[in-house]
């Protein structure tokens, strides 16, 4: 029997954030029961730190490069590659949305229809009051008797119950338990905890700013980023303390605990309705967030872990272990190959990404080398605030030990070890005892990034 699909994808949520993972300071007790029930992998990557190419690659299971998906200001999604919710649909499966898609532009307008596969599309990119018409999560709220515009003066004020994350769980819930004679994917991608860090206010009052976990920040960190000055960035380095990051990291949590309430109301239904044995439920993030981290706040033309490692959490149908972790290298553009063969769909040739289905079985099995990130002109400059951004494009390529971000057109970049240095602090590019290193990482980064050119369906990925 093809399995059934819940997939969940948070917004701008860092890998170190789920509480049987290693993090006491947070509340996830719905999403660590997910971990404990099956797989979760402490090395997942995105492969770009920016929403639209990152969900460009996961939804293709190819680098943003490839499927020219490397700008959130995108007009229009440029269908250079079959989305897997397209391949699925096309091969029985009833496809759902609720919340964000993010494959083009939605910055003052709607976002353009793509040929996405699904037949249920509940489009919500954000909380915002600024589409007139064609707002999910607007119109739902209407329906109720509920303006958007005057419940976002003062959103910590929205009741939990109504808040964009706990919609997106009814419309989940809603689809899931629908008659159907065949198998269904539901995509539930709310926009938490994604910036501007404004929670219901029950769930903020659980958490301290005085008892939040201090950022990885050295002095040294601001000198780090005045040398990056060029390169593009949502906001210049600062202290911890100037951008208020203890605040902003309570109500960061908080919000994930929000999602987190959602999570345990949607497996609650598969449950209730007999479902969750044959459903695979993964748990994902597009990207990160810097939270203070070398000085840093949101998101942008950087590679630190924060950014670009996310939560990677399958469970359910196909799964073969529970309460079990994995430290292999992995990538977001394994999860579409992964969905195909598990619905037993041929996966195409061009997709780059590699099946995860053999650590299911055996989590400590080898996967990747290493994995790659891009950044190619991905910051949309359009929003009010932004004419700092100056198109920048830079590669990442990390193996076990070293990570290596390259800021092209830029004699400055990063090199980092991360067996000796795994908070990144210590930069050993320009260090001459680290020469042949970084020659090394250099010459692999190179090699990865031309053997990720989309050539053809012939194509074969060599790293």
């Amino acid at each position: 029997m093809r399995p059934n699909i819940l997939w969940i994808c948070s917004d701008q949520q860092r890998y170190d954030t789920i509480g049987c993972l290693g993090n006491e300071k947070i509340n996830t007790p719905r999403i660590d029961r997910l971990a404990r029930s099956g797989l979760a992998f402490t090395h997942a990557h995105c492969q770009s730190p920016i929403c639209t190419p990152s969900r460009a690659s996961f939804l293709t299971g190819t680098y943003p490069s490839s499927v020219h998906g490397c700008s959130n200001g995108n007009d229009y999604w440029a269908d250079a590659a079959p989305l897997v919710t397209r391949i699925l649909a096309d091969a029985g499966y009833d496809c759902g949305l609720a919340g964000k898609l993010h494959l083009a532009g939605a910055y003052g307008r709607i976002e353009p229809r793509c040929d996405d596969g699904y037949r249920v599309f509940k489009w919500s990119h954000d909380p915002r009051d600024q589409w007139p018409e064609g707002h999910a999560y607007k119109d739902w709220l209407t329906e109720q008797g509920h303006d958007l515009g005057k419940m976002m003066e003062d959103p910590e004020s929205i009741p939990p119950e109504l808040h964009q994350s706990s919609w997106c769980a009814d419309e989940a819930i809603a689809f899931m338990n629908e008659d159907r004679d065949g198998p269904w994917l539901m995509s539930v991608n709310m926009f938490d905890p994604h910036s501007p860090f404004d929670p219901p206010k029950p769930y903020l009052d659980r958490y301290r700013a005085d008892e939040m976990i201090r950022p990885l920040f050295r002095e040294s960190d601001l000198e780090n980023q005045r040398k990056l000055e060029g390169v593009d960035f949502q906001n210049a380095g600062r202290t911890p303390e100037e951008m208020d990051a203890y605040d902003k990291r309570a109500r960061y949590y908080a919000m994930i605990e929000l999602i987190d309430h959602n999570v345990g109301r949607m497996l609650y239904a598969l449950e209730a309705s007999g479902q969750r044995e044959n459903t695979l439920v993964i748990y994902t993030s597009d990207h990160g967030e810097m939270l203070g981290d070398h000085g840093l706040i949101l998101k942008g033309c950087r590679f630190y872990e924060g950014l670009v490692r996310v939560p990677l959490i399958v469970s359910g149908a196909g799964v073969g272990v529970t309460n079990r972790t994995s430290d292999a290298l992995v990538e977001l553009t394994d999860i579409a190959p992964t969905l195909l063969e598990l619905a037993g769909v041929d996966v195409p040739e061009r997709m780059q990404g590699r099946s995860l289905r053999s650590l299911f079985t055996d989590p400590d099995a080898s996967h990747r080398e290493e994995v790659r990130c891009e950044y190619y002109c991905a910051l949309n400059p359009n929003p009010p605030g932004r004419a700092q951004i100056n198109g920048s494009y830079a590669t990442m390529l990390r193996n076990r030990r070293y990570k290596i971000s390259v800021y092209h057109g830029h004699d400055y970049g990063e090199l980092y070890d991360l067996e000796n240095d795994p908070d990144e602090f210590e930069n050993l590019w320009d260090n001459p005892g680290r020469a042949d290193v970084r020659f090394e990482m250099l010459k692999r980064c190179f090699d990865a990034a031309a053997f990720a050119i989309d050539i053809g369906p012939k194509q074969t990925t060599r790293f």
